[in-house]
């Protein structure tokens, strides 16, 4: 499965921003699509996600400020930010996982798109 992430770039903090994510490829269903995020010098973490089912997910940090959605039909996940903090500076990852037309399990990941949140 492919995935191309974009909507990223430089934001004052309070600022919003949505990030986009199109999957492609031999997708039968593609059961849970999240989006994670690195900062410099820090591991790679979950920010949130969202089953196909429309159960969601997301990190402590984010609660109330972020939003995640999906539309199923088109393969795309969504990640709405809002209230924006310099804490939120990152480059963000979408990721999916599902299955293809034979039955065999799929991981993909997107490129990475850079948030800067600055003054």
């Amino acid at each position: 499965v492919q995935l191309q992430a974009s909507g990223g770039g430089l934001v004052q903090p309070g600022g919003s921003l949505r990030l986009s994510c199109a999957a492609s490829g031999n997708i039968f269903t593609i059961n849970r699509m999240g989006w994670y995020r690195q900062a410099p010098g820090k591991q790679r973490e979950l920010v949130a996600a969202i089953t196909s089912g429309g159960s969601t997910n997301y990190a402590d940090s984010v609660k109330g400020r972020f939003t995640i959605s999906r539309d199923n039909a088109k393969n795309r996940v969504y990640l709405q930010m809002n209230s924006l903090k310099p804490g939120d500076t990152a480059v963000y990852y979408c990721n999916a996982e599902g299955f293809d037309g034979l039955g065999f399990a799929l991981v993909g990941w997107g490129q990475g798109t850079q948030v800067t949140v600055s003054s």
